[in-house]
């Protein structure tokens, strides 16, 4: 498969934001992974570029998840949240990725 030129203004729209959770968390002590919130037709290439172009880190692989929006109950009806696309990118041994410093 021969690898597209990835365009730098959608890579900057790829990721949506980073999930700050009790899971995601745990995944980044245990397995150097970091969570995001990802754009639900983006790719793994995609992905991948996108984090190394904004982060500077070496990413090692990517997996993706597809989160179906609950079904709601309200007075007015029945609604449905949002369908959401996460993705669990495994950086290298060595690299890390703090929330924190970025924006400072």
């Amino acid at each position: 498969m021969t690898q597209a030129v990835l365009n730098p203004q959608r890579l900057m729209q790829v990721l949506s934001a980073p999930v700050i959770s009790e899971k995601a968390t745990l995944v980044a002590e245990k397995r150097n992974q970091v969570v995001f919130r990802v754009l639900r037709d983006a790719t793994k290439p995609e992905i991948k570029a996108a984090v190394e172009l904004l982060f500077k880190v070496d990413v090692e692989s990517v997996q993706v998840a597809n989160i179906k929006g609950k079904v709601k109950r309200t007075a007015r009806g029945t609604g449905r949240r949002n369908h959401v696309k996460k993705a669990y990118v495994c950086l290298k041994a060595g690299q890390e990725l703090n929330f924190a410093q970025e924006g400072v």
